[in-house]
């Protein structure tokens, strides 16, 4: 599966309102599972097994949940049992679908 998560602390007292720190913080523990993982401006996306993604969500959420007394959490799943690699598959083939339109 793939999930794309978002997450967030609110309610904290920084006063310019940036999460950095505490995405960092998200981010390190993702890293650190050794699941394929991609992370953008807006989304971190990370390949496995239902119960080790879903593990590293939890472990990522809580340790924002250290940055204020609330944790938004944004979640999107693709659930394709018998499918690894999609991470980089699905991109490789939306390429090759615009090389392909380029071409007519």
């Amino acid at each position: 599966m793939l999930a794309a998560f978002s997450v967030a602390p609110s309610g904290g007292d920084n006063p310019d309102a940036s999460v950095h720190d505490a995405v960092a913080a998200a981010v390190e523990i993702v890293r650190r599972s050794g699941l394929p993982h991609r992370t953008d401006s807006m989304f971190t996306t990370i390949e496995g097994e239902w119960d080790e993604v879903f593990a590293v969500i939890k472990e990522a959420t809580e340790a924002v949940g250290e940055f204020g007394p609330r944790v938004a959490l944004v979640l999107k799943a693709d659930i394709r049992p018998g499918h690894t690699g999609e991470i980089d598959g699905k991109l490789e083939r939306l390429e090759r679908a615009i090389d392909a339109r380029d071409g007519e």
